[in-house]
């Protein structure tokens, strides 16, 4: 008889460097609790499908879902309003010109269904840590010099691990995430990492994949 994932433990992180196999994952993705967000251990999360998502004031949650929803460059899918956009003059874009400043509007930006952010300050401490090292990735959307929208997430140097992006002004996300989309595509990346379903990145060409099949183009 095939095991219930609902029924697995939760396994407790200690302070060695380690995460318990993926198949260990309970049936909404959940992996471990635990452990740091140093850049050593993130680097070895991402690096192995694994990302953390908590409530702030909460214990460090691991994840690693099945299915993943992922976006291959190449599939990007740009409609005729934002062709208009993206060949227009409304907005300018910069790459890690303002990282913090992301951050800080991805974590306080009003998002439906949810109420306060999973971006607290050990968060935002962990990914600045990160983008100082090299390994995390912003970029902003100017109307002006106005920051109206922008995303950030880790680079793997083939795969791009989405963590979170927003916007304040419309169009102003899909104007980063399709131009990030292109230049990975120039940079023969394999896909960007979106996490779990959203109906927003499946409009955009994201789609669900297996995470044997996430985790195999991971390891490649």
């Amino acid at each position: 008889m095939e095991e219930d994932p609902d029924h697995r433990p939760i396994i407790l992180l200690s302070e060695r460097l380690e995460f318990p196999p993926l198949d260990f994952a309970k049936a909404d993705g959940l992996l471990a609790i635990g452990g740091d967000l140093s850049p050593e251990r993130l680097l070895m999360a991402y690096m192995n499908g694994i990302f953390p998502w908590f409530n702030e004031g909460s214990p460090i949650l691991w994840w690693c879902p099945d299915p993943r929803m992922v976006l291959f460059p190449h599939k990007v899918v740009v409609s005729k309003s934002m062709r208009k956009v993206m060949a227009g003059n409304q907005f300018s874009l910069t790459c890690n010109k303002a990282f913090k400043a992301v951050l800080d509007q991805c974590a306080i930006i009003p998002r439906k269904g949810q109420k306060g952010t999973w971006i607290g300050a050990e968060m935002k401490a962990a990914y600045q840590m990160l983008h100082a090292l090299g390994h995390a990735t912003s970029y902003e959307v100017w109307e002006g010099n106005n920051l109206v929208g922008g995303l950030y997430g880790v680079d793997l140097g083939h795969v791009f691990c989405g963590e979170s992006m927003f916007s304040k002004s419309s169009n102003a996300s899909k104007f980063a995430f399709i131009h990030l989309a292109r230049e990975l595509q120039q940079k023969k990346y394999r896909l960007i990492d979106c996490q779990i379903y959203n109906p927003h990145l499946e409009s955009l060409g994201a789609e669900e994949i297996s995470r044997a099949e996430f985790v195999r183009i991971l390891k490649e």
